[in-house]
């Protein structure tokens, strides 16, 4: 059975607000809740220099209070209606999800319309505010993979795309209710804010209620983004421990170029189940280290390849070495028998997609970030089947890892190859 039969017809709608916002539907009646993401353009890289975390800050203060609700009022009725949320600040948007029966739908998107538009900004909660991203900020200064992590985006990404989420702790510290203010009039703003609902819903009702609660939303010109080189930082990070920490990046191509998924099907091969070449080759083969991978992360006109590595100190240069000659060896091609059991996994998560209306809220509301439509379920089922073995050769080819960055978190730094240079 293909990918594509296995995969119910879906069909996305769109609707244009004057002010600039674009809601996205894909109603079903095979389910019974219905869940909505919904994409503010406001992402760390709006972070003025001196205040990186602003972002992450505002996210926080913004659901202390809205509209006719107080902070405990405020989360009190998102419980009261089952709603199930998540919040999170990317590069280019702050994003906003929520998932609950049906029934109640309208009542959280009215919620949610208070906490974009008309959040409090409790003077006496900012304190609490940063303490909350502080620790986040902490916490990853306390892994030390995702701080390897953290500085491998620096060193890859020209600024400020390669920037923390996070922030850093200075710029927290001295933010004040004037710069969460001034960042959220800025951001928070109906030109380049997607909403993408997904459920058991009426599409028409939704319209009329999304008119309702965000029609009068004023538009705010937006400020282009200022790029920087990347960073020329040391590539290694000292670190007392007896493990080292391995990062390798290498570009790739983005979610909307139409080779996006020969890249990504590449990379899945090189990282992706436990017959992957990276686990079978570094791991199990060699028992070089306890965790590696790869994923490519894409933003709206770039993406990057990053491989992590996790190993002892002693062994930290023969990982790096095998790490890097398995990458460098997928120029050379993938077989057939590789892609099938890519294929198997992808399209396990497709149907896992179609049952999940959160994660179509936000699948939808990402395609129209970044291709200007959706794609329906049927669509990325039947691009999966169609893929051979033939077509990732053929883009590996073209695009072949090289061009890479490293970075290293241990007690000694290694001896990188010569590509650094």
């Amino acid at each position: 059975m293909s990918a594509a039969s296995q995969v119910q017809q879906r069909v996305a709608q769109i609707h244009r607000l004057a002010n600039g916002m674009v809601l996205v539907g894909e109603p079903t009646r095979a389910v019974q809740s219905a869940a909505l993401t919904l994409m503010v353009p406001c992402g760390y890289t709006t972070d003025p220099p001196d205040r990186l975390g602003l972002s992450s800050l505002l996210c926080d203060m913004i659901l202390r209070g809205a509209g006719a609700r107080d902070s405990r009022a405020l989360i009190n009725d998102l419980e009261i209606l089952g709603v199930e949320r998540g919040e999170s600040v990317g590069a280019s948007h702050t994003s906003f999800s929520a998932a609950t029966v049906a029934s109640n739908l309208d009542e959280g998107l009215a919620i949610y319309a208070d906490i974009v538009r008309a959040p409090h900004f409790p003077e006496d909660q900012l304190d609490a505010g940063k303490l909350v991203c502080l620790q986040e900020l902490r916490g990853v200064e306390d892994e030390p993979s995702q701080k390897l992590m953290v500085a491998l985006r620096d060193r890859a990404y020209p600024s400020p795309w390669g920037r923390s989420s996070h922030g850093g702790e200075q710029g927290i510290n001295d933010s004040r209710r004037a710069d969460v203010t001034t960042q959220w009039s800025q951001g928070y703003r109906p030109n380049g804010a997607i909403l993408g609902v997904a459920g058991n819903f009426d599409w028409q009702a939704i319209v009329d209620r999304v008119e309702a609660v965000f029609s009068d939303w004023k538009m705010v010109d937006a400020t282009p983004t200022v790029e920087l080189p990347s960073s020329t930082s040391d590539p290694h990070t000292s670190f007392d421990s007896n493990q080292c920490h391995i990062g390798i990046a290498f570009p790739s191509v983005p979610y909307r170029n139409p080779e996006y998924l020969r890249a990504w099907a590449a990379v899945g091969v090189l990282s992706g189940g436990m017959s992957s070449r990276l686990f079978t080759e570094v791991r199990e083969k060699r028992g070089l280290c306890y965790t590696v991978s790869a994923s490519l992360q894409t933003q709206r006109d770039r993406a990057q390849v990053l491989c992590y590595a996790g190993t002892s100190a002693e062994r930290a240069q023969e990982t790096l070495d095998v790490t890097h000659a398995e990458v460098v060896r997928l120029g050379a091609g993938v077989e057939t028998g590789e892609l099938n059991r890519l294929k198997a996994r992808i399209k396990s998560g497709l149907i896992m997609q179609q049952e999940s209306t959160s994660a179509r809220s936000a699948a939808i509301a990402r395609d129209w970030y970044h291709l200007g439509r959706v794609r329906p379920l049927e669509e990325v089922g039947g691009l999966v089947d169609d893929l051979t073995a033939e077509d990732i050769n053929s883009y590996l080819a073209d695009h072949p890892p090289g061009d890479f960055t490293f970075a290293t978190l241990g007690p000694q730094p290694l001896d990188l190859p010569r590509e650094i240079s």
